[in-house]
């Protein structure tokens, strides 16, 4: 199964919860389940941004590597779910061939469908509160991902 995390500029919510996902899928030994991110207006290649840099150090995740990926029809339609951080990008995907697949994190972890806070411009504070919403919204998506498979079994 694969997951793809979407945002606008693919710098900072949307690789943070890339690499919340993929540590917490180590985690629970989820072997079958890989994930990727991308943007909606991303510039590609950028390099994720200093806050999210910074932020996902502090919790010891590294996003030197990552690179910005604009979302296109390829990356939709690789995707089992596709998890967005707002409507306008649930939108977006869906149109790029998401629909049924392409919901708001939010709405899908927690049936309360409000964007993720965007950090974009902001201080390590702000950042480090998009850590800690992503992480728990992330955790509770992935307990209902395991949940739906074990109800397929």
């Amino acid at each position: 199964m694969h997951l793809l995390f979407v945002c606008t500029g693919n710098t900072c919510r949307s690789p943070l919860a890339e690499g919340i996902a993929r540590r917490m899928i180590a985690e629970r030994g989820l072997t079958d389940l890989t994930v990727s991110s991308a943007g909606t207006s991303a510039w590609p290649g950028a390099p994720a941004s200093d806050g999210a840099l910074l932020v996902s150090l502090e919790h010891g995740i590294d996003l030197s590597e990552h690179r910005a990926r604009m979302l296109a029809p390829d990356q939709v339609a690789g995707a089992d779910l596709i998890l967005t951080m707002g409507p306008h990008h649930c939108e977006s995907a869906e149109v790029l061939g998401g629909a049924g697949r392409a919901f708001l994190l939010t709405a899908f972890s927690s049936g309360a469908p409000r964007p993720v806070s965007d950090p974009f411009g902001g201080d390590l504070e702000v950042y480090r509160a998009t850590y800690e919403e992503l992480q728990r919204e992330i955790g509770t998506a992935l307990d209902r991902v395991v949940a739906d498979r074990e109800r397929r079994r």
